[in-house]
């Protein structure tokens, strides 16, 4: 009778930890909350490089310059033909277009044409007052588009490139650990079988166990989690009529 009661018990003791896991799936689809500051530096960055090029090449576009003449116009302080004209409105109007149509699609635009400007940089700097400065290009215009590849790969990369991105950043992605069943002692019973676990454990360790107490620990190390561990503990106090431990209250 005292095995069943027991057992009856220790039955009516488990279903208490259903629905845990129930709760933490609850608190996982909570909104997390989301810093704008980010959406909107990258939004105002990509308006704002596409109005200078805009105005950029407006300009250009009014001096008559042949469209693949290796020798430019000034406008404000840089060289433009009629083709560098275009590629600035088409730039700038890609800039707007993602702009509009949101700030994750204006952070991927800005970082690829951030490396395109720089790019751009290098190989017209190596064509330099060859025929084949197709653009027109001078000093002031590598040192332009490196400047304007640099402040677009800042801006696209802002609040998204980061090895430890904050948890209100847009671009985190939380991956929530697995849950698990609770496996800490709830009840005074469990509690005093975690005490003599501890204390059979480290008299095994320490060669001057009971022959008890080494077959507890044998037994708990076929199991893994901390529950099973401490149910199989109980189960010998169930076989053996009460707590092994006689300071372990029974």
């Amino acid at each position: 009778m005292k095995l069943l009661d027991h057992l009856g018990r220790h039955g009516q003791d488990r279903p208490a930890e259903i629905p845990a896991p129930a709760a933490d799936a609850d608190r996982t689809e909570e909104p997390r909350p989301v810093d704008p500051r980010v959406f909107a530096v990258q939004r105002l960055g990509a308006v704002a490089v596409g109005a200078v090029l805009l105005v950029f090449g407006l300009l250009g576009a009014t001096t008559g310059v042949p469209l693949l003449a290796t020798q430019g116009a000034r406008v404000l302080g840089l060289s433009s033909n009629g083709l560098l004209s275009v590629l600035s409105l088409v730039v700038a109007a890609v800039l707007f277009g993602a702009a509009f149509r949101g700030p994750r699609v204006a952070s991927t635009v800005m970082i690829v044409l951030g490396v395109l400007f720089l790019l751009s940089a290098l190989g017209n700097m190596a064509v330099l007052r060859t025929g084949l400065n197709f653009l027109a290009f001078e000093m002031s215009n590598v040192i332009f588009s490196i400047v304007v590849g640099l402040f677009l790969l800042v801006l696209g990369c802002y609040g998204r490139v980061s090895g430890h991105l904050p948890d209100d950043s847009p671009y985190a992605h939380p991956h929530p650990g697995a849950v698990e069943p609770p496996d800490l002692p709830e009840t005074p019973a469990e509690f005093a079988a975690e005490a003599a676990m501890r204390r059979a454990e480290i008299a095994v360790a320490e060669h001057r166990a009971t022959d008890d107490e080494r077959r507890r620990v044998a037994a708990m190390a076929r199991v893994h989690s901390r529950a099973d561990r401490r149910r199989t503990w109980l189960e010998f106090d169930v076989v053996n009529g009460g707590p092994a431990d006689p300071r372990t209250p029974r």
